[in-house]
């Protein structure tokens, strides 16, 4: 995808996560993954979509987010493209997230993978879901500017 000037290289983006989701919080987590995960996230073959996060047993958790098998590796060594991965989080972050998504019923949505520092992390946000009204009014606004730059392109 490419790399900007922190050594940070963009791996995924869940470019429906602000469609859907009023974000109101980020927070970077690190991800436990095994050896051909590593390997498929390094190739570029993750996709965040369906993906999002849960809090259980005081632990971090991100659920249906799809690694692609990796292709070098035999059937036998690789890995479920979908299993649950474990969030690697500062315990006072789980505490005020989990305060969060019980009390005020947010939801927790990975935004992008990336690899920082030859580490591969993940942008989660605590995010509200975007009523029909919302997203409407989100449309409108892309549209209307996109006008403005088709005018002042012209002139």
């Amino acid at each position: 995808m490419g790399e900007n000037n922190q050594g940070i290289k963009v791996i995924s983006q869940n470019r429906q996560a602000r469609f859907l989701y009023e974000v109101l919080d980020t927070y970077e987590a690190g991800v436990r993954l095994i050896g051909t995960e590593v390997k498929s996230v390094r190739a570029g073959r993750a996709n965040l979509r369906d993906g999002y996060a849960i809090i259980r047993n005081r632990e971090a958790w991100l659920l249906n987010v799809h690694i692609s098998p990796y292709q070098a590796s035999g059937e036998y060594f690789n890995h479920d493209p979908r299993r649950t991965r474990k969030l690697l989080l500062h315990r006072k972050e789980i505490d005020k997230l989990y305060g969060q998504v019980e009390q005020k019923g947010l939801t927790l949505v990975p935004l992008k993978m990336y690899l920082k520092g030859g580490l591969v992390k993940v942008s989660i946000a605590l995010a509200r879901g975007k009523k029909v009204r919302d997203k409407r009014e989100t449309i409108k606004r892309r549209e209307d500017e996109k006008e403005m730059q088709r005018v002042v392109k012209r002139y």
